[in-house]
């Protein structure tokens, strides 16, 4: 019985593990034979571990989102522990935020991009995670980010969140291109660096003065 549990999970996994590798190298639309053919299973054994593509897909967000989401939150957890009232230090709550995202062992680093194109594409993202895997956790660094930059109005805080998410998802989505334009000056390597980076380059746009909302127009 353990034995044809534990040959069932090494399958899910092994097609868990083929399927974000290849939809991280070719997109959503790479076929199902793809996957089954790279992980040395048939459709039967897809049908039977996750019913459908969708699913399937859905499992990988899954496994991938959870822990991700899980330390964003205890990073904050331990942030907004150590300050209790007043302001919160901007970039440790952009840290929190980003760090996660990036921190991941060598074999998985065919997930960002991944990961990037599902921020990439505004129906997958709102239909698969959003309201699944982000809204609490958004609505946590929302709060967060009100504490860390308190003269911000709400629409302007809101705006630099979607522009510091769009900076992440461009160097997710960049990763293994990024070193071919510069030269090999740059890289995603590692998370540690990575983060730094988009920390200091995200808190300088909370940090900047908010601009005038009139529109002028000049003959």
């Amino acid at each position: 019985m353990n034995g044809a549990v534990s040959a069932g999970q090494e399958t899910r996994t092994r097609i868990l593990d083929t399927a974000e590798r290849l939809m991280g190298e070719r997109g959503f639309e790479v076929p199902l034979r793809a996957i089954t053919a790279e992980a040395g299973v048939n459709l039967g054994a897809v049908n039977y571990h996750f019913h459908s593509k969708d699913a399937l897909l859905d499992a990988i967000i899954a496994r991938r989102f959870t822990p991700v989401n899980q330390r964003r939150l205890e990073m904050l957890d331990t942030l907004e522990a150590c300050h209790p009232e007043g302001a919160l230090p901007l970039e440790e709550v952009l840290e929190a935020f980003l760090r996660p995202v990036f921190e991941s062992s060598p074999d998985m680093c065919h997930i960002r991009p991944l990961i990037g194109r599902i921020y990439s594409a505004p129906r997958e993202f709102l239909s698969r995670v959003y309201g699944r895997h982000l809204t609490g956790v958004i609505q946590r660094f929302i709060s967060a980010l009100q504490r860390a930059a308190p003269d911000l109005p709400p629409a302007e805080l809101f705006w630099r969140l979607h522009f510091t998410v769009g900076m992440m998802v461009h160097t997710m989505n960049w990763a293994s291109i990024l070193p071919v334009i510069s030269n090999g000056a740059c890289e995603v390597g590692d998370p540690g660096e990575t983060t730094a980076r988009l920390v200091a380059f995200a808190a300088a746009g909370f940090r900047t003065h908010v601009p005038a909302t009139e529109k002028h127009f000049h003959a």
